[in-house]
């Protein structure tokens, strides 16, 4: 017959494995007290907690999703449980197993997956969601720089080239007009010359006029 305590005890479990994406287990022999709060303290970090756990009542507190698990529950056994990013849980998990030889990462569901410990080394040497994000967003904001500034580098070129055909066309008009002017000028200057001369002319033949009548005057004289 089961105790009070017991039967709260599975219960809890339950409850801290509903809906958890990742449950990793490790054995702890040979850890100090100290050793199993700095990996306590470093789990928590990432939003995972560490359970020591009685075999039989963990198995009694297992989902059917995490059947799986139930054959690795033998020995002194911790269960590492988590709802968020298991790359983040694998990580620390294997973090601190370097520095701390004693712990002995046996296996882990994640996802619904059963992964080996060379499963588990393979997701903690991956990328964490945060420096994923980083490189999703650096690999899109570069090319899309990219594309600003040739969208933007023909809208610069074709305000120069059309200021520069401006002030072209301005100096155009002003030399027209300046053309203009001298031909203006040149123009009158022909004219008066055209006239002076047509004076010139008028008064050569008056002055051939007035010869060719005293000439008469003279012939008439002389005949009388």
């Amino acid at each position: 017959m089961p105790t009070q305590e017991k039967v709260e005890n599975v219960e809890d479990l339950k409850r801290r494995l509903s809906g958890v994406k990742t449950v990793l287990l490790a054995e702890y022999r040979g850890l100090s007290v100290q050793q199993l709060s700095d990996l306590r303290k470093q789990l928590r970090a990432v939003s995972a907690e560490y359970k020591v756990v009685k075999n039989r009542l963990a198995k009694l507190a297992l989902s059917k999703d995490l059947a799986g698990v139930k054959s690795l529950l033998k020995g002194p056994t911790g269960m590492i449980i988590s709802r968020e990013d298991p790359v983040a849980v694998a990580k620390a998990l294997h973090t601190f197993a370097k520095t701390n030889q004693a712990l002995v990462i046996k296996a882990g569901y994640v996802e619904g997956q059963m992964l080996e410990p060379a499963g588990l080394k393979a997701l903690a040497d991956l990328p964490s969601k945060e420096t994923l994000r980083a490189q999703i967003v650096g690999a899109i904001q570069g090319p899309l720089a990219q594309l600003v500034g040739l969208l933007q580098a023909p809208q610069r070129e074709l305000v120069y080239v059309l200021s520069q055909r401006g002030s072209a066309s301005g100096a155009g008009a002003s030399g027209d007009a300046s053309g203009e002017m001298v031909a203006g000028r040149t123009s009158g200057a022909g004219a008066s010359g055209d006239a002076s001369g047509e004076m010139v002319a008028g008064r050569a033949s008056g002055a051939g006029a007035s010869g060719d009548a005293s000439g008469e005057m003279a012939e008439k004289s002389e005949a009388k």
